[in-house]
Parts: C-alpha cells; structure tokens; sequence
C-alpha cells in the first residue's frame, strides 16, 4: 500500500501531540468525557458520533446510566485536599455514586484502593453495574493519612442519559469490509488504551486519502465491552459484511508486538498480522483465542463468529504499568506510535492485495528472459529474492493457494510476493481469479 497520501515521516510525533491532548480528559463508559474525546478525534476524521438512551436494550445487556463528575475530593480537618479526582481522574472509582460526609478514617478505608506492592502508584478500579463509591490513591497516600476527620465529597450525576460512540467508514470498490475498533473508556492511561484510539484515527485518516482501496474500512471508538455490544446489537446486518478485523490496543510502549488471534484462528487477518510481523525480523508473541481480554470477545461471540484479533505491543495485564498511573505520557512514545502505525499498514497491504492466480503456462517454468523480467528483477531492490519470487507464484498458481499463501510457504516478504506477480501478470503469464 502506498505511503504517498500522507507524510508518514512525523506521524509519531503528531501523534503523541493528540494523546497529551486526550490524556487529561476524565472518561468512563458513559459521559461527556467521550463526547470531549471523540471531538478531538474529529479534527483528524470526520467520525460521526453516535447517541443510544440510557435503557436501550442491547441484546442481553442494557444501555446504562450516564455518569458525570464535576468534583470529588477527600479533605483532612484542616481543609487540605489529600485525595483529588482534580489532579488525577484515576483517583476515583469509575461509576462512583454521589457522596457528601464527614468520616473518620476508619470508616472511609473500606472506599479507599491501593496498590501496596506499587506504594507510589494510583490504582485503576470502576465499578458500572455496582452501586458504590470510592477512591483510588497511592499507599504511600495512604500511610501519610492520619487519624481524624474528613470531609468526602463526589458531586457526579448517574442517571439517565446516553452512551456515545464514534464510526467512520471509508468505502472501497467492494462492499466487503475491515474493522478497526478500539475502546474510548478508559481515564488517564496512554498505553491503554489513548495508543489505540490515536493511531486508529491516523490510520482512518491516511486511508480516506489512498486513490483506490478494494476493501471498505470502518472505524469504531467506543467504550469496551457495552460499546462493542451496542454497535453489534444496531448493525447485525453490516457486520456480515467484515471480512476482517483488528482490535488496537497498547500500542504505544514500544515493547515486543503481541497478536492475539481471531476465534477462527487462521482467518485470513490471523495469517496477515502473523505473517507481517514475521517477515520484519523482530521479536513477536502469538496468543491463541480466549473468551477474556478486549473487545475481540464481542466481535468473536459465536453468534457472529468474525475474524477480528487483538493487535498489542505489550499485553493487557501483563505490563507493569498496566491500569495504574504509570501508564503516563512517558510510557507512550513517538517512535513506538509510528512502529505500531506501520504495522497495520503492512497488514492492510496484504489484506488488500491478497489474490489467487491460475499460472498459464504449466507444464515446466516457462522462459523469464526473453519476456523481459529479468529487466524486472534488476530493478529490484534484491534481485534474487524477485527472482525467488517469480518462481514461487508460478509454481504455486494452480488457483490454490493465494499470494499470503505463497509468501508464508516460502517464507519471503508479501510485498516481494505480490511484486512478482504483478510483473508475471503483465508478462501474461498468471490470470487472476474471481473472488
């Protein structure tokens, strides 16, 4: 896939810029927290934004309240603020109910959270469908609190209301689809998930920009679980059209990529991802399917059964910054953001570019030089790999195998691959097949 649309040169850094201006907005599942995400977003792609009433049924769940928080602190008797969601959106538990008390510490240490084996970092905790409320601080937060009266305050509304979700679609020569979501839930944690909310918007909008595209691609932010539910739950019929689908999620740490694969397990999106990272040489992990994780879980339902995986650097729960407030600003890098970027791009190319030819001179190789493509294979970047390549396609063109195919067996780069068969295409040699 061509890169010439768009400068993809400093594209870390701006995206980057976009996640320091998302870092700081208060999120959950609900609330104008999204709404305020998905307006940045809309600078980059024109998404349309999506509102579904609290109670909607959705499925076997529900569309649930809307919740939103104008204060919430903890104040020692002196009136000093120990606890404040003003410094940092993680120091309240996600869905808190309202609150307006005087407590001693005893009482108030059942709502408070913290991480003793990580005494300086603030935990991530929510608490949707339970009726509760509390606070999340660093331990070393807590052994500062004396004993004594404080004042505890959530001034926050949950009622009703909406969820909010933003789509994009970019439409291609076919009806056939590809799927990127990512989840918009989650307050001040830049690996997880503002990484893949970001690039998903780059990507969208790098895509819009492409002359052709043979696929039709759509976008989906909204929060995980119950916004992958409610897109499903309004768009059964669409969802039969996506015939590929990734998940982006920390993606920004710069660690080894980690690809957790479809409920299919070798869905062509499966073989593309595993084969991209395989051909780049660098170190990867592959994670067979499991009914725990992101929102693959929605979209692999057996219901619907798509082929849609989970693209990672490091892996949910398995990052020591992982849901505390060390997954900060310094976590996420540039340089990390435009790797995982490339990435999806390479993927894309071969999803796009993945065809089955019938070879049309069978009976023995037929004679390359004279057709001119070893003029071909000059202009080559590695001669002999083109060369290895043509080979390849014309031995394996029976209308078998496909390009990805091809380029697995013989473990060369898919765009080597599909270069050859361009060039043994024009030579008259292959015919591509009909979908």
């Amino acid at each position: 896939m061509s890169n010439d649309s768009e400068n993809l040169a400093d594209v870390g850094a701006a995206m980057h810029e976009v996640i320091s201006r998302l870092y700081p907005i208060p999120r959950s599942i609900t609330g104008d927290g999204v709404r305020r995400t998905l307006g940045v977003l809309r600078e980059i792609v024109p998404l349309e934004v999506h509102e579904v009433a609290t109670g909607t049924p959705v499925f076997d769940w529900t569309v649930p309240n809307e919740w939103n928080v104008r204060e919430a602190y903890i104040a020692d008797s002196s009136g000093k603020r120990v606890v404040d969601f003003a410094r940092h959106s993680l120091h309240l538990v996600g869905y808190s109910a309202a609150v307006r008390k005087r407590m001693s510490l005893s009482e108030l240490r059942p709502h408070l959270h913290t991480l003793p084996d990580k005494p300086d970092l603030i935990p991530y905790r929510t608490s949707y469908y339970n009726a509760t409320w509390g606070f999340c601080l660093s331990h070393k937060q807590l052994l500062a609190m004396s004993e004594g009266e404080y004042e505890v305050v959530i001034d926050a509304t949950l009622g009703g209301g909406h969820l909010t979700y933003g789509e994009h679609f970019i439409p291609g020569e076919t009806a056939d689809e590809i799927l990127f979501s990512a989840h918009t839930c989650h307050p001040q944690l830049a690996n997880d998930n503002l990484s893949g909310v970001v690039i998903a918007a780059f990507l969208a909008r790098h895509l819009a920009n492409l002359p052709r595209r043979r696929h039709s691609f759509r976008f989906v932010w909204g929060p995980g679980t119950i916004g992958a539910v409610t897109w499903l739950a309004r768009n059964e019929e669409k969802a039969r059209r996506i015939k590929a689908g990734l998940i982006l999620s920390c993606l920004g740490d710069g660690r080894t990529f980690t690809y957790k694969r479809s409920r299919r397990g070798n869905a062509s999106v499966d073989l593309a991802v595993e084969h991209t990272l395989a051909s780049r040489g660098q170190a990867h992990r592959l994670m067979d399917f499991s009914p725990y994780g992101y929102d693959e879980r929605q979209y692999c339902s057996p219901g619907f059964n798509l082929p849609v995986g989970l693209l990672m650097n490091s892996q949910y729960g398995a990052f020591p910054e992982y849901h505390t407030s060390a997954d900060d600003l310094s976590l996420v890098t540039a340089g990390a953001l435009e790797r995982s970027l490339h990435v999806v791009l390479e993927v894309i190319d071969v999803l796009e570019h993945d065809r089955r030819y019938v070879n049309l001179q069978p009976k023995c190789e037929p004679q390359l030089g004279r057709r001119g493509l070893y003029s071909a294979v000059g202009g080559h970047s590695s001669p002999k790999q083109f060369e290895l390549a043509m080979l390849w396609v014309l031995n394996q063109s029976d209308g078998g195998p496909s390009l990805l195919e091809i380029a697995r067996r013989a473990e060369l780069p898919f765009a080597v691959i599909r270069d050859a068969a361009v060039a043994l295409e024009k030579a008259k040699l292959i015919e591509e097949l009909p979908a």
